[in-house]
Formats: C-alpha cells, sequence, structure tokens
C-alpha cells in the first residue's frame, strides 16, 4: 500500500529507530523531553494499554544512549527536538528492562524477574564493553539475584565514571495476576512485601539513584504495585495527571488530521478530512487525564486512529467494516478479567438506587448515567481494589474512564470516553449478567437487531428482553429496581454493529454524597440512539431514539400515564437534537418509548412525528 517516498503507517510499531529511518510517519512527541527533563529524576508514568508508551520509551533510549551520538541528526534533526537539542542528549548508558516479557506465573515470578535482568544486563555489559573494566559480564554472570545484578552495574558504571538512564516498562505486568485471581494474594505479597524480590530489585534502585543510576522512567498501566512498593520505594514522582504531560502520548485531533490531509494527497479518499474526523471521533477520542485539561483538545487513542487509517487506505478509501481492532479487543478482555474480583450486585441504597458496594453494580451505573464521580486515587493497595474510589481510579488508569471535570468538593467526574471502550464496558455488564443467571441466546439477539435495522421490526425484540427480565431475575434482582433493568436493556441494545449507539442523550443528573470522600451522580435517565452505520451497512432502513422509563412495581395506571406524557415530551425534543437529524437520514427514525413498571415493560409505543 506504500510506495516511493511516502511515509508508511507505523500502525504496530515500537521500534524508534526503525520509524524514523525506514520512513514512517511520526507525530512529534518530542518537546515533552525538555519538559521531562525539568521534572524528578525518577518519572513514573501510567496510561492505557495500546496508547503509545513503548514507542516514547524507545524514542527516549535514543535520545540519550551515548552509543546514538553519530545517528541524533538522522533521528531527530528535523524535530523539535533537533532543533533545542538538550545538554544531556547522547550521553548515558542506557538499560532497558521490558517486564511484560517476564514469562511465567506469580509463583515463579523470583525466577523469571531473575531471568530478564540478566539477559538485559548481559546486553547491557556486551554493549558498553570497552567503557567497563574487561570482568564486568563474568562478574554480573556470577550474582543470582537482579538485586545483586543491579547493584553490581550500578557500582561498575559509577566507578568506571558513567551515568545509567534505566527505563522500566509494564512495571506493573505481574499485577494483573494479583487482581485477576485473588488466590495469588500471599504469592503477590511475598514479592512486594518484606524481603521480597520484586521489593528488592526497587530497593537497590533507591540505593543506586545516589551514585551511577541517574534518571529512570517507569510506566505502567495502574499505581497498585508502586503503592505495594512505597516503603522500600519512595523517591520517584507519578506524574500520570500532571497538565504538561497530558498529550505526550495519544493524538490530538490537530494531529489526526495533519495525518489524514498527508495521506490523501496519495491514497484514494472517499471521505474529507471532515467526515473522517467526525466517523473516529465517537469511537476513538475524548481521552483526558489531567482536570486541568478538560477544556483543551482531547485526545484519541494513537493504535486505533493508525489502525483505522491502515485499513482505510488499504480497503481503498473504505470504512473498515470493524472499527476497533483485535488486539485492544484482547486487551480489554485482559482487563475484564482483572476487574472480576468481588464482581456481584448489589441492592439499591436508600439514597436514590445508587449502590456502589459491588464493581458490577458499579459498571452498571456507569452505564445507565454514562458518568461517576469519585476522588481519583493515585495509589492505593491490592487489597483495598475494591473500595469503589479505589475500584473507579483503576477503571480511569486502563483508559475505560477518561476525566470530565470536577465533581463535588474533592472529586473527579469520570465518563466513558468513547464507542471502543463503551462496547467493552456493555459487553463487561452482558457477561457479568449472564453469570448471575439472567441472559440471551446471542445468535437471536443478531437476528432480533437485523430485523429492526432492515424492517422496522423493534417490537419483539424489546418484548423479548422483557420476557427475559421476567423468567430469569429472581426477587432480589426484582428489588435492584431502575439501574438493573436499564443496565440490561442497554447492555443487550447495545451490543451490536449494526448502529452506533448514543446514550445519555440528556441525563440531567442530579447528585447525592456517598460516603465521606465521594460524590456519585443518580437520578437521570437513559437513553439511546441507536445511529445506523451507513458507511458500513447502506442497507439499513430504520434507526431509532429510544426513551427508557422505569417505576417501581407499585406504581400506579395513573403514574404509568403521566411518565408516559413526560417520556413523550423528553423524546420529542430529543428527536430533533442536530447530531439525530444530521445522522440518521435516509433510514426511517422511529421514536419509541419504553416504560418498565418493576420487571414488567408497561409501556412499549412508538410516537409518531
Amino acid at each position: 500500500m506504500n510506495s516511493g517516498n511516502i511515509k508508511k503507517i507505523p500502525y504496530g510499531k515500537q521500534n524508534w529507530e526503525d520509524v524514523r529511518l525506514d520512513n514512517f510517519y511520526y507525530v512529534d512527541k518530542t518537546r515533552f523531553i525538555a519538559e521531562i527533563e525539568a521534572s524528578n529524576e525518577y518519572f513514573f508514568f501510567i496510561r492505557p494499554r495500546r496508547f503509545g508508551k513503548s514507542l516514547l520509551i524507545n524514542m527516549l533510549r535514543q535520545y540519550y544512549d551515548l552509543r546514538k551520538a553519530d545517528l541524533f541528526e538522522r533521528l531527530f534533526g528535523n524535530l523539535w527536538i533537533g532543533q533545542h537539542p538538550t545538554p544531556t542528549h547522547n550521553k548515558y548508558l542506557v538499560l532497558y528492562l521490558n517486564f511484560s516479557l517476564i514469562s511465567g506465573g506469580i509463583e515463579g515470578y523470583e525466577a523469571s524477574l531473575n531471568s530478564h535482568c540478566l539477559t538485559k544486563m548481559e546486553s547491557f555489559c556486551r554493549r558498553y564493553a570497552d567503557l567497563l573494566p574487561e570482568n564486568t559480564l563474568e562478574e554480573l554472570r556470577k550474582k543470582e539475584t537482579a538485586r545483586a545484578m543491579i547493584d553490581y552495574l550500578n557500582t561498575i558504571v559509577a566507578d568506571a565514571g558513567h551515568q545509567i538512564y534505566l527505563f522500566i516498562d509494564e512495571y506493573d505486568h505481574f499485577t494483573n495476576s494479583i487482581l485477576a485471581n485473588p488466590a495469588t494474594e500471599s504469592a503477590y505479597k511475598a514479592q512486594t512485601h518484606g524481603t521480597g524480590a520484586f521489593r528488592e530489585f526497587f530497593n537497590a534502585l533507591k540505593g543506586g539513584s545516589d551514585s551511577a543510576i541517574k534518571r529512570l522512567f517507569v510506566t505502567g498501566v495502574s499505581p497498585v504495585t508502586m503503592d505495594d512498593l512505597t516503603s522500600g520505594f519512595n523517591i520517584g514522582t507519578n506524574y500520570t495527571t500532571n497538565k504538561k504531560f497530558n498529550a505526550m502520548v495519544g493524538f490530538t485531533e490537530q494531529e489526526v488530521r495533519d495525518m489524514i490531509d498527508y495521506y490523501r494527497q496519495f491514497y484514494t479518499f472517499n471521505h474529507t478530512t471532515d467526515e473522517l474526523i467526525e466517523l473516529m471521533k465517537p469511537w476513538y477520542d475524548n481521552y483526558c487525564f489531567a482536570v486541568e485539561c478538560v477544556d483543551e483538545s482531547p485526545l484519541y487513542n494513537s493504535d486505533m486512529v493508525l489502525y483505522f487509517l491502515y485499513n482505510y487506505i488499504d480497503n481503498g478509501g473504505n470504512i473498515p467494516e470493524n472499527m476497533l481492532d483485535a488486539n485492544i479487543r484482547t486487551d480489554y478482555n485482559k482487563l475484564r478479567m482483572l476487574i472480576r474480583k468481588d464482581q456481584g450486585f448489589e441492592l439499591p441504597s436508600a439514597q436514590g438506587g445508587a449502590f456502589l458496594g459491588k464493581n458490577a453494580s458499579i459498571i452498571q451505573y456507569i452505564v445507565e448515567t454514562g458518568t461517576i464521580t469519585a476522588v481519583l486515587k493515585d495509589h492505593f493497595p491490592s487489597e483495598g481494589i475494591t473500595d469503589p474510589d479505589n475500584f473507579i481510579s483503576l477503571l480511569y488508569y486502563f483508559g475505560m474512564l477518561s476525566i470530565a471535570g470536577r465533581g463535588g468538593l474533592r472529586g473527579v467526574k469520570f465518563r466513558i470516553p468513547n464507542q471502543v471502550v463503551r462496547e467493552q464496558v456493555y459487553g463487561y455488564l452482558e457477561k457479568a449478567y449472564k453469570e448471575y443467571g439472567l441472559s440471551m441466546n446471542e445468535r437471536q439477539r443478531r437476528i432480533f437487531m437485523e430485523n429492526m435495522a432492515l424492517y422496522g421490526d423493534w417490537r419483539s425484540y424489546f418484548e423479548e428482553i422483557a420476557r427475559t427480565l421476567r423468567l430469569y431475575a429472581s426477587q432480589r434482582d426484582r428489588l435492584k429496581g431502575e439501574a438493573f433493568v436499564h443496565g440490561f436493556t442497554l447492555a443487550q441494545t447495545c451490543l451490536t454493529d449494526l448502529y452506533l449507539p448514543a446514550s445519555e442523550l440528556d441525563a440531567g443528573p442530579k447528585s447525592v454524597v456517598y460516603g465521606q470522600d465521594s460524590v456519585v451522580e443518580v437520578g437521570g435517565y437513559a437513553d439511546i440512539y441507536l445511529q445506523p452505520r451507513l458507511g458500513v451497512y447502506p442497507d439499513i432502513a430504520h434507526s431509532y431514539v429510544i426513551e427508557l422509563k422505569y417505576l417501581p412495581g407499585r406504581a400506579t395506571d395513573a403514574d404509568v400515564a403521566r411518565a408516559r406524557e413526560k417520556a413523550i415530551d423528553q423524546l420529542t425534543r430529543y428527536a430533533k437534537a442536530v447530531a439525530i437529524e444530521r445522522t440518521y437520514k435516509p433510514t426511517t427514525l422511529h421514536r419509541l418509548v419504553l416504560l418498565w413498571r418493576g420487571m414488567e415493560l408497561a409501556v412499549a409505543e412508538e410516537i409518531p412525528e
């Protein structure tokens, strides 16, 4: 798909030297190097998976490695940092550790850690052999533990008059074990507490901070492990939510536009740049990692943008049928396993139905209202993962929530950033319902949705949802009320690739205090616009705006009638929204009111224009 001097799309690329020397397109993030140097020398940075952290680290390695001094002009010359180089470029011996490569489970972690560190440090010794004592490699191989190895290197390099820049990518990779399987908790604590191998290794890094290890750059996807290491390693600074580094990875909208404009010069594009931005934005955009940056350009997931452009160009300017990269899907499946701990549902509280005692209830609440507010924790121990604030913070670190502003006196308001994440959240919630004994047949659901799209037969589908709720929901489930009914209806309705579901069109939530520190938003109603994906499925003939209402089982017929009239009024206003008017044509737009009374679908009505 590429020829001549056209820059290749760096989809999946993590090697900076390849990107620069093999003519790949690069969004210049080198301006952040000066900011990093002005920060704490032990730099800790969290971002979701598939967001560009590894390429960032690789770029920094090439910039600081004294062995790459002769390549500086080719690698950086026409970039921001090439025009504004710092005095320390190409001045360090670079040591790189990638803890995602450590094999084996938590029980065998110590041996795997030692093996990985030995392999990387052997490479380090060979790379800088002429700068180190002659027997350095042989002496290193006599060391049995990762701590002993790093202690040895630190001493040898310092004595030789050099300094180390140490990079650790995915430092918390093995944390997945404890989050996914509580049975491994004792083994996890053995590694991170007392004289555990992982803790001892970071103790050695702390000791090296006044010797050869001049700078340290650590990435991960959560602060859980670092919290468990705090008393042994308390010299690093977490810059995850610092506004200066909000856009250090990921793409701004202008960066995405510039990339589209570049490639449209050489390839067939059947859409304008504005059309492609409008198409990609609901799927890949709306990430924010600092409260102070809420009013700035939100960030696109860089991996997903590159995936889309690669496939769009490869398909001759046609929209990819699957907007979700299979690699992202795999990562989110892993995340689903991580958040299964304490996954059950809880009964609503007396404060309006938003009881956040179980993780599945939190997910259900976010799906229903679109937002949630909590205190953002920059560290928390593994055993506290089920605390509501900690769990919500974990969802943020994993990229399943994005900062939407301030909430309450001490809180941060979060939202689901885009459809890629929303699809995974709906999928998680649907599986949680299934494990709770409440499910629909997947093939049957797909047929129902196709009948809705092709023939406008919506009634059969929602009557099937009502039948499923009546058959499978236990008496305890029936008490869960609005959040449970809405959550199940939303999860089932939005798990489709025929439509781009947009929910919470006008939730209008109110706030109540939860606990001592958190504020959660309750009282809104979940509304759905099923926007047809006509660019992929041009035969779709019907689209839908749906107003969901819920009344308790004891509601009277008069209550139902009043709620119906209110729903019709809201639905009429929603259906005239600019986003809907612009995107549903040429399909027939159906305006539906679905009103539940307990588990009964009391009103299932189409409202004419």
